[in-house]
């Protein structure tokens, strides 16, 4: 196991048996009030490292657009996966999460011999895995696959944006801010919005 510095963080790489490899998983938009939740899942390669890995939050849109080609590039391969806003109402945001996260797990191309995920919470999967507390800015495979899935999502709700601009998706990528709520009293909830969330749903009934 070696380790390395990024944005002041001792990150971790670790390297599971040679006969198998090791995934990172993270999600990103469990909070939002519209648009999917997000997950990605990533198998770095030792031999072709990538420098400034770090968890997404802590990176600037710039930095996040960069590694995200990089990433792209040069991992062994990754996967990018999402649970719809019908599911989050139908499961429960926490389900839906582990939901999009087993399915970026089952759509990478090689089959990691451990997965390893951020936070305390692990998907149902076919293989052995660990759950790391704050593994975003720990472990670089879940560093890069919180980058991932940040900047897929953040490019969904550039869409949303475009599709219904009157919610203000592109400044505040769904989270309710003062200026989302506002906009949900005005135009009332779209059908990317999480009806099952309290914001929405007051919205729903005041318009009711």
């Amino acid at each position: 196991m070696r380790s390395r510095k990024s944005c002041g963080v001792e990150q971790l790489q670790l390297h599971w048996d040679v006969q198998g490899l090791v995934a990172g998983v993270d999600e990103a938009g469990r909070g939002p009030l519209a648009g999917p939740v997000v997950a990605a899942a990533v198998i770095l390669d030792d031999e072709n490292p990538i420098e400034g890995l770090a968890d997404s939050k802590q990176l600037t849109e710039r930095a996040r657009e960069r590694l995200f080609d990089e990433i792209r590039a040069k991992a062994l391969c990754c996967s990018i996966a999402e649970a719809s806003v019908d599911e989050i109402d139908t499961l429960n945001i926490l389900q839906a999460t582990l939901l999009a996260m087993r399915r970026a797990v089952e759509g990478l191309r090689l089959r990691p011999a451990k997965v390893l995920v951020d936070g305390n919470r692990l998907p149902v999967l076919r293989v052995p895995a660990e759950a790391i507390v704050q593994g975003d800015a720990r472990v670089q495979a879940i560093s890069a696959a919180s980058i991932l899935a940040k900047v897929h999502r953040d490019r969904l709700c550039l869409a949303l944006h475009e599709a219904h601009p009157q919610y203000g998706f592109a400044a505040h990528k769904g989270y309710a801010t003062p200026e989302h709520l506002e906009a949900l009293r005005e135009h009332g909830p779209c059908r990317h919005h999480r009806r099952s969330f309290a914001p929405v749903r007051e919205a729903l009934e005041a318009r009711a």
